[in-house]
Protein backbone atom coordinates (compact mmCIF):
# COMPACT_ATOMS: atom_id res chain seq x y z
CA UNK A 1 0.00 0.00 0.00
CA UNK A 2 1.55 3.14 -0.61
CA UNK A 3 1.95 5.76 2.24
CA UNK A 4 0.74 9.34 1.82
CA UNK A 5 1.82 12.25 3.89
CA UNK A 6 -1.31 12.14 5.95
CA UNK A 7 -0.59 8.48 7.00
CA UNK A 8 2.55 10.09 8.41
CA UNK A 9 0.53 12.82 10.69
CA UNK A 10 0.53 10.74 13.83
CA UNK A 11 2.90 7.54 13.71
CA UNK A 12 3.53 5.23 16.48
CA UNK A 13 6.74 3.38 17.50
CA UNK A 14 5.71 0.63 20.08
CA UNK A 15 7.00 -2.33 21.54
CA UNK A 16 6.20 -4.51 24.57
CA UNK A 17 8.88 -2.18 26.10
CA UNK A 18 7.77 0.56 26.03
CA UNK A 19 4.34 -0.38 27.32
CA UNK A 20 5.45 -1.00 30.78
CA UNK A 21 3.12 -3.28 32.72
CA UNK A 22 0.54 -2.78 30.07
CA UNK A 23 -0.40 -5.34 27.20
CA UNK A 24 0.79 -4.09 24.31
CA UNK A 25 -2.43 -5.11 22.23
CA UNK A 26 -4.62 -2.53 24.96
CA UNK A 27 -1.93 0.19 24.47
CA UNK A 28 -2.31 -0.45 20.11
CA UNK A 29 -6.13 0.03 20.86
CA UNK A 30 -6.14 3.04 22.55
CA UNK A 31 -3.87 5.01 20.67
CA UNK A 32 -6.22 4.14 17.74
CA UNK A 33 -9.26 5.03 19.35
CA UNK A 34 -7.19 8.40 20.22
CA UNK A 35 -6.30 8.98 16.43
CA UNK A 36 -2.84 7.59 15.60
CA UNK A 37 -2.45 7.13 11.85
CA UNK A 38 0.21 4.63 11.33
CA UNK A 39 1.96 2.02 13.82
CA UNK A 40 5.38 0.24 13.62
CA UNK A 41 6.20 -2.67 15.30
CA UNK A 42 9.76 -2.46 17.03
CA UNK A 43 9.96 -5.20 19.66
CA UNK A 44 13.89 -4.42 21.25
CA UNK A 45 15.48 -5.22 24.25
CA UNK A 46 12.44 -7.05 25.45
CA UNK A 47 12.09 -10.52 27.55
CA UNK A 48 10.15 -11.89 24.56
CA UNK A 49 11.11 -14.77 22.46
CA UNK A 50 11.02 -14.86 18.85
CA UNK A 51 7.87 -16.80 18.69
CA UNK A 52 6.61 -14.66 21.33
CA UNK A 53 7.45 -11.72 19.27
CA UNK A 54 5.60 -12.94 16.15
CA UNK A 55 2.38 -14.29 18.56
CA UNK A 56 2.05 -10.30 19.71
CA UNK A 57 2.88 -9.09 15.88
CA UNK A 58 0.55 -11.10 14.59
CA UNK A 59 -2.40 -9.69 17.29
CA UNK A 60 -1.07 -5.97 16.57
CA UNK A 61 -1.42 -6.55 12.51
CA UNK A 62 -4.73 -7.88 13.27
CA UNK A 63 -5.71 -4.45 15.31
CA UNK A 64 -4.20 -2.32 12.60
CA UNK A 65 -5.61 -4.15 9.73
CA UNK A 66 -9.32 -3.77 11.32
CA UNK A 67 -8.84 0.04 12.02
CA UNK A 68 -7.00 0.51 8.74
CA UNK A 69 -4.15 1.89 10.21
CA UNK A 70 -0.95 1.14 7.92
CA UNK A 71 1.07 -1.37 10.20
CA UNK A 72 5.10 -1.51 9.39
CA UNK A 73 8.27 -3.45 11.01
CA UNK A 74 11.16 -1.83 12.35
CA UNK A 75 14.24 -2.90 11.02
CA UNK A 76 13.87 -6.79 9.95
CA UNK A 77 12.52 -7.56 6.42
CA UNK A 78 12.07 -11.21 7.63
CA UNK A 79 9.51 -10.51 10.24
CA UNK A 80 7.78 -8.06 8.48
CA UNK A 81 7.46 -11.10 5.30
CA UNK A 82 6.37 -13.51 8.32
CA UNK A 83 3.51 -10.81 9.29
CA UNK A 84 2.57 -9.36 6.24
CA UNK A 85 2.88 -6.31 7.15
CA UNK A 86 2.67 -3.19 5.03
CA UNK A 87 5.79 -2.27 5.06
CA UNK A 88 9.36 -1.47 6.91
CA UNK A 89 11.35 1.23 8.76
CA UNK A 90 15.21 0.71 8.29
CA UNK A 91 17.64 2.40 9.77
CA UNK A 92 21.55 3.59 8.07
CA UNK A 93 22.93 0.04 9.51
CA UNK A 94 19.99 -2.20 8.33
CA UNK A 95 19.55 -3.65 4.95
CA UNK A 96 19.80 -1.09 1.91
CA UNK A 97 16.98 -0.05 0.28
CA UNK A 98 17.79 -1.65 -3.22
CA UNK A 99 18.15 -4.97 -1.07
CA UNK A 100 14.77 -4.85 0.88
CA UNK A 101 13.14 -4.63 -2.56
CA UNK A 102 14.03 -7.67 -4.03
CA UNK A 103 12.99 -9.46 -1.30
CA UNK A 104 9.73 -7.54 -0.26
CA UNK A 105 6.62 -7.48 -2.16
CA UNK A 106 6.49 -4.12 -4.50
CA UNK A 107 3.55 -3.37 -2.61
CA UNK A 108 5.27 -2.51 1.04
CA UNK A 109 6.24 0.23 2.07
CA UNK A 110 9.90 1.58 3.18
CA UNK A 111 10.74 3.92 5.76
CA UNK A 112 14.44 4.83 6.24
CA UNK A 113 16.00 6.82 9.35
CA UNK A 114 18.14 9.77 8.39
CA UNK A 115 19.85 12.73 10.34
CA UNK A 116 21.81 14.73 7.23
CA UNK A 117 20.83 15.82 3.77
CA UNK A 118 23.01 13.14 2.09
CA UNK A 119 21.51 10.48 3.95
CA UNK A 120 18.30 11.55 2.87
CA UNK A 121 18.78 11.72 -0.67
CA UNK A 122 20.18 8.66 -0.89
CA UNK A 123 17.36 7.04 0.87
CA UNK A 124 14.79 8.80 -1.53
CA UNK A 125 17.23 7.84 -4.99
CA UNK A 126 17.27 4.54 -3.88
CA UNK A 127 13.27 4.11 -4.04
CA UNK A 128 12.38 5.02 0.03
CA UNK A 129 8.76 5.62 -0.18
CA UNK A 130 9.17 8.28 3.39
CA UNK A 131 12.03 9.55 5.78
CA UNK A 132 12.30 9.71 9.32
CA UNK A 133 14.29 12.35 10.75
CA UNK A 134 15.54 12.67 14.16
CA UNK A 135 16.10 12.33 16.95
CA UNK A 136 14.67 15.92 16.80
CA UNK A 137 15.20 16.18 20.69
CA UNK A 138 16.85 13.97 23.17
CA UNK A 139 14.93 10.70 24.42
CA UNK A 140 15.14 8.28 26.76
CA UNK A 141 13.19 5.88 24.64
CA UNK A 142 16.19 4.44 22.81
CA UNK A 143 19.28 3.90 24.34
CA UNK A 144 21.61 3.87 21.49
CA UNK A 145 19.93 7.10 19.68
CA UNK A 146 22.10 9.42 18.60
CA UNK A 147 22.61 13.26 19.52
CA UNK A 148 19.72 15.18 18.84
CA UNK A 149 20.00 17.18 15.56
CA UNK A 150 16.52 19.44 15.94
CA UNK A 151 13.54 20.87 13.73
CA UNK A 152 16.57 23.36 12.09
CA UNK A 153 18.15 20.47 11.03
CA UNK A 154 14.60 18.89 9.67
CA UNK A 155 14.06 21.80 7.69
CA UNK A 156 17.14 21.99 5.74
CA UNK A 157 16.35 18.46 4.25
CA UNK A 158 13.00 19.41 4.17
CA UNK A 159 14.12 21.97 1.49
CA UNK A 160 16.64 19.75 -0.06
CA UNK A 161 14.24 16.91 -0.47
CA UNK A 162 10.90 19.31 -1.88
CA UNK A 163 7.55 17.62 -0.81
CA UNK A 164 8.91 13.93 -0.30
CA UNK A 165 7.18 12.87 2.71
CA UNK A 166 9.35 13.20 5.70
CA UNK A 167 8.29 12.26 9.57
CA UNK A 168 10.14 14.05 12.71
CA UNK A 169 11.14 11.68 15.94
CA UNK A 170 12.48 11.69 18.61
CA UNK A 171 11.90 13.62 22.30
CA UNK A 172 9.08 15.02 20.95
CA UNK A 173 5.78 15.69 22.80
CA UNK A 174 3.03 18.29 22.83
CA UNK A 175 4.91 20.94 24.10
CA UNK A 176 7.32 20.91 21.40
CA UNK A 177 5.59 19.22 18.28
CA UNK A 178 4.96 22.63 16.86
CA UNK A 179 8.34 23.40 15.70
CA UNK A 180 8.87 20.10 14.30
CA UNK A 181 5.38 20.60 12.28
CA UNK A 182 6.54 24.22 11.24
CA UNK A 183 9.96 22.85 10.19
CA UNK A 184 8.37 21.01 7.64
CA UNK A 185 7.50 17.34 8.99
CA UNK A 186 4.36 16.14 7.34
CA UNK A 187 3.80 14.44 10.91
CA UNK A 188 5.26 13.30 13.93
CA UNK A 189 6.49 10.23 15.45
CA UNK A 190 6.34 9.26 19.04
CA UNK A 191 7.26 6.70 21.63
CA UNK A 192 6.99 7.21 24.68
CA UNK A 193 4.41 10.20 24.49
CA UNK A 194 1.64 7.73 24.57
CA UNK A 195 3.01 4.38 25.52
CA UNK A 196 4.28 6.03 29.37
CA UNK A 197 1.17 8.52 29.53
CA UNK A 198 -1.42 7.95 32.05
CA UNK A 199 -4.08 7.56 29.38
CA UNK A 200 -2.54 6.71 26.02
CA UNK A 201 -6.02 7.43 24.51
CA UNK A 202 -5.86 10.67 25.59
CA UNK A 203 -2.41 11.04 24.96
CA UNK A 204 -3.27 10.71 21.45
CA UNK A 205 -5.60 12.85 21.12
CA UNK A 206 -4.14 15.68 22.02
CA UNK A 207 -0.92 14.66 20.00
CA UNK A 208 -3.66 14.76 17.20
CA UNK A 209 -5.04 17.78 18.05
CA UNK A 210 -2.39 19.71 18.34
CA UNK A 211 -0.66 18.52 14.57
CA UNK A 212 -3.72 20.46 12.52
Amino acid sequence: MPIKAKDLRLYLVMGSQDCLDRDPVAVLQAAISGGITCFQFREKHSARNLRETVELGHSLRALCRTHRIPFLVNDRVDLALILDADGVHLGQDDLPVPEAKRILPPSCVIGVSARSIPEARQAQQEGADYIGIGPMFATTSKPDAKQPIGPEALAEIRQALGDFPIVGIGGITVDNMAAVRQAGADGIAVISAITRADSPEQAAQQLRQCSR
